[in-house]
């Protein structure tokens, strides 16, 4: 072959055959992702026939990450985290911790160093944000409060992942490794100190300067009116920040990357930036997932099957269960801690990068990369699965358990409205299920109005801050009789469900009218078919977003129009 194309050989044969593979595994109803690592494991060193360049395809794979640490840092939302963090918070680093204990065990069992028992586990204990997305994304429950904890409790993984990215590095040597330049490493508190003062002088960096000059940046790029421009400098700004945080502060591509995408969400832009640099982001995600698929080795399922189940157990029942036991410990609802335990039963990209790290610091052998790889491989293909068995699962336990019929009824002081709430509350009042960004809204306005509503939130972090605010406000699942029975739902004047949660609305409508036959129903949508359904259906008053902001600007456009010509007849 001409040396001269094997990067252009590389990326054809690894977009190629990842079509190839995605578009199968998409028929088999199986992530994408799950394609893109079988071609990479085709054209690995370790099966027959073509093999790629695998130093090409490592650097691809790392404007890959950089890519992908930028996406996620486009949609980091500080406040997303914070109305779930009482429970995503510890949730997700006692999760972690469990998951990391129980690789490090397994590890030790296999006689492995501690180094690569740490690396193991850790690799074990973060799941995949882009395979929870898109499986949230698909049953329409991302918008949901089971949705926004799942999303939550891995914001906050991603986070103590990114550090541990960085710390890593400082610690190889004590841990049996060697640091990045290969020489003997500096005193630990010498490194550890170094490490954390570059770090830190990064982000303030970044948050004093960079939030400021970067929205700038966009702003004057979107003037020009280039769409080309605007995506070059989104991509430059992504790229180059990831290269000088490595450069200049010893920061690795993923922080940097990260902490670009998070200061660009400042600017009035950021959708436009994720929306245009997505094609771009996905691409080489793609990429990353070839190279990743490159450095497995298919052996390993045939000499070493116990040691893949073991690790697949780890990520599918070991995570689950340590998850779902502590979202129930924190008071939320079986239905809640399924979701989450579903959600976490994978790993991805982020085991990836810290499997690959580990094996450049000598801290993990190769045999280590191909049982992350494998348990990638098990739990990904298993989570559609997972998901799927939330509700026939819940059921079931709830049937055959009064251990979990207890924990599904127990007492709960936000479940209750307090004795002391006003009559006018509870005969002819609105009860509002939701307080996202469009029931706080439509709180705001029956408030102005002195208009009496009851709130039904899944959130319980949320009702509690309501409460103290002198809203009245009940916690729990609208779907269930009990929570509407709370909000004297008998004797409202309307029910109004100001969250898009396709799954349940029929059966709250049909709670609510078993209830209250004469209640008014209104109800928000997300897609136009949806709403065709519930219209036909006679379900309520819908709402479907972009439909109402074609009608609130035509009615604008009208108003004008309609103005300027009587205006114009006077004059004449």
């Amino acid at each position: 072959m001409d040396h001269n194309i094997i990067l252009i050989t590389t990326i054809a044969a690894g977009f190629g055959l990842a079509l190839i593979f995605g578009f199968i595994a998409e028929r088999l109803k199986t992530p994408a992702l799950v394609g893109y690592l079988l071609a990479g494991i085709a054209i690995s060193p370790s099966t027959p026939g073509f093999v790629a360049d695998i130093g090409i395809a490592s650097q691809l794979s790392e404007i890959g990450v950089m890519l992908l640490m930028f996406g996620v840092g486009l949609h980091f939302s500080l406040d997303d985290l914070l109305s779930v963090k009482r429970v995503a918070v510890p949730g997700a680093i006692v999760q972690m911790a469990v998951a990391t204990a129980l690789g490090m065990a397994l590890a030790s069992s296999w006689e492995w160093s501690t180094g690569a028992g740490l690396v193991l586990g850790l690799s074990l204990s973060c799941a995949s944000t882009v395979v929870l997305l898109k499986a949230l994304e698909s049953r329409g429950v991302l918008e949901s409060m089971n949705g926004r904890i799942a999303v939550g409790w891995l914001i906050v993984e991603d986070l103590v992942t990114v550090l541990i990215l960085v710390l890593l590095p400082s610690f190889a040597t004590m841990l049996g490794g060697v640091n990045e330049t290969g020489n003997p490493a500096d005193p630990l508190w010498q490194t550890i100190g170094v490490t954390l003062l570059l770090v830190s002088a990064f982000i303030a960096l970044m948050l004093i300067v960079g939030r400021r000059v970067l929205p700038w940046l966009l702003w004057q790029v979107a003037r020009t009116g280039s769409r080309e421009m605007f995506t070059l400098a989104v991509v430059a700004v992504a790229i180059c920040i990831a290269y000088g945080a490595a450069a200049l502060f010893n920061v690795s591509f993923a922080l940097g990357a990260f902490f670009a995408g998070m200061v660009m969400r400042e600017s009035k832009f950021s959708h436009r930036a994720a929306e245009e640099s997505l094609p771009l982001r996905d691409a080489f995600a793609v990429l990353f997932f070839v190279s990743v698929g490159m450095l497995f080795d298919p052996a390993v399922l045939v000499e070493e099957p116990m040691r893949v189940l073991a690790v697949a157990a780890i990520i599918i029942v070991g995570k689950s269960m340590a998850a779902m036991l502590l979202v129930l410990i924190m008071r939320y609802p079986l239905n809640t801690s399924l979701t989450v335990a579903a959600s976490l039963g994978q790993i991805g990209e982020f085991s990836f990068i810290l499997a690959g790290l580990g094996l450049s610091l000598g801290l993990m052998p190769a045999e280590g990369m191909s049982l992350v790889l494998a348990g990638a491989l098990i739990s990904i293909a298993f989570n559609p699965i997972a998901f799927a068995a939330i509700t026939p699962f819940r059921n079931l336990i709830l049937k055959h358990s009064a251990l979990a019929r207890k924990y599904e009824n127990r007492d709960d002081p936000y479940a209750e409205l307090p004795m002391s709430t006003e009559r006018k509350f509870l005969e002819g009042q609105v009860v509002l299920v939701g307080y996202g960004h469009v029931g706080e809204r439509i709180a705001h306005a029956l408030s102005e109005r002195n208009i009496p509503y009851i709130v039904a939130e899944q959130n319980r972090e949320l009702v509690q801050d309501l409460r103290k605010q002198g809203t009245n406000a009940v916690s729990g699942d609208a779907t269930e009789p009990s929570v509407l029975i709370q909000a004297h739902i008998t004797d409202a004047a309307m029910l109004v469900i100001a969250t898009a949660d396709p799954v349940n609305v029929r059966h709250m409508i049909d709670t609510a009218r078993t209830l209250n036959p004469d209640i008014e129903i209104v109800l928000r949508t997300r897609s136009e078919d949806e709403t065709k359904l519930l219209r036909k259906d006679n379900l309520g008053t819908v709402f479907f977003g972009e439909e109402e902001l074609a009608k609130s600007m035509t009615h604008h456009i009208l108003d004008r129009f309609d103005a300027k010509t009587e205006s114009q007849h006077k004059n004449t």
